[in-house]
């Protein structure tokens, strides 16, 4: 079956819904082969996704991962990565701020695949157990407001695509299906893409899969967040509606800054500019982090606008919440964020 799928990807044809789906579970089920996943994957890059074809996909791999179940209304950060920044982890960071402003953060995420620091791998750096059972994720985020749900754990289906992605070496469609692909099945999320054209792709997929509030967002640097060194783009999705604009930290009375200036080399360096962060270190990496918090507060409603999450993330950070570890988690997770 995938033989003719990709037969129709190479004539420029496009895959509907139900194909992409069929396509999607011969991969998880191991009945592709590395070459026929490299020339589906490649082909359809080539032709360019669609809707259907990426929401096909999505589909077939939130059926088959683990599942994280809580009552809490929940909202994950995760972007495509794919900026080769080499900036932090941010989306980790608003993680934490958001949580500590009173959202319930199911994040999702893996180790870095074209960056420097996953955001599996600043979790570690930090102290944190990231090789969790779906019951211990719900007590983190239920004690919290914030547990990490790692992808290689929490998708075991993936292992079939996971060695000859790693060979291909290119941007796929697997980039845009990590945030789509949530196992705690989190209603709301902030997403950020690396491509701007990505970004109405991604913002459409996730209203075709159902999410109820959403922010896609894309630095015009290239940053797969909001970015500090000039203006980004956000696509807000709400009830079925997409709006988009254009935003500028100066807007918000903060300074530009460069990307250098909240670069990490490693683990080790994101975590360290995390740490600073959340203990009340203002400058380039703060604003940031408030910045993308903010979006993070307005996608799950706990703030108005974007001005209301700057103040909530602000007070987050000021009061001591987002680095508060003194909760029931701290056998779970063990966040170090006195600094060493």
């Amino acid at each position: 079956m995938i033989q003719e799928l990709i037969q129709k990807l190479v004539d420029g044809l496009t895959l509907s819904f139900e194909e992409s789906a069929q396509a999607m579970n011969q991969i998880m089920e191991g009945e592709a082969t590395p070459a026929q996943f490299g020339a589906f994957v490649t082909s359809l890059r080539l032709k360019g996704e669609t809707v259907n074809e990426v929401a096909g996909m999505a589909s077939v791999m939130r059926e088959k991962s683990l599942r994280v179940n809580t009552s809490e209304y929940l909202v994950d950060t995760c972007g495509t990565g794919g900026d080769s920044s080499g900036t932090f982890n941010i989306s980790t960071a608003a993680a934490f701020v958001a949580a500590g402003a009173g959202a319930n953060v199911a994040k999702h995420g893996n180790r870095a695949m074209s960056g420097k620091t996953g955001s599996a791998d600043v979790l570690e750096a930090l102290g944190a157990n990231i090789a969790l059972s779906p019951e211990s994720v719900e007590k983190c985020i239920e004690q919290t407001g914030f547990g990490f749900m790692f992808a290689q754990e929490f998708h075991p289906s993936m292992r079939f695509a996971a060695s000859p992605r790693r060979e291909i070496g290119i941007r796929t469609v697997f980039n845009i299906l990590g945030p789509l692909t949530n196992p705690a099945g989190a209603p709301c999320q902030v997403v950020g893409v690396s491509d701007f054209s990505t970004g109405e792709l991604m913002v459409r997929t996730l209203a075709r899969l159902g999410s109820q509030k959403a922010i896609v967002v894309h630095g015009e640097d290239g940053l797969d967040e909001i970015t500090i060194s000039g203006p980004s783009t956000i696509w807000f999705l709400a009830n079925g509606f997409i709006t988009k604009s254009k935003i500028s930290p100066d807007q918000f009375g903060m300074s530009i800054s460069p990307i250098t200036s909240i670069q990490a080399s490693n683990p080790s360096e994101s975590a360290e500019i995390i740490r600073n962060v959340v203990n009340g270190s203002v400058g380039a990496a703060q604003d940031i982090v408030v910045l993308n918090s903010s979006a993070t507060l307005v996608s799950c409603g706990v703030a108005e606008d974007l001005e209301n999450g700057i103040d909530l993330a602000r007070k987050s950070i000021s009061s001591g919440r987002a680095s508060d570890t003194d909760t029931p988690s701290i056998p779970i997770y063990e966040i170090k964020f006195a600094s060493s």
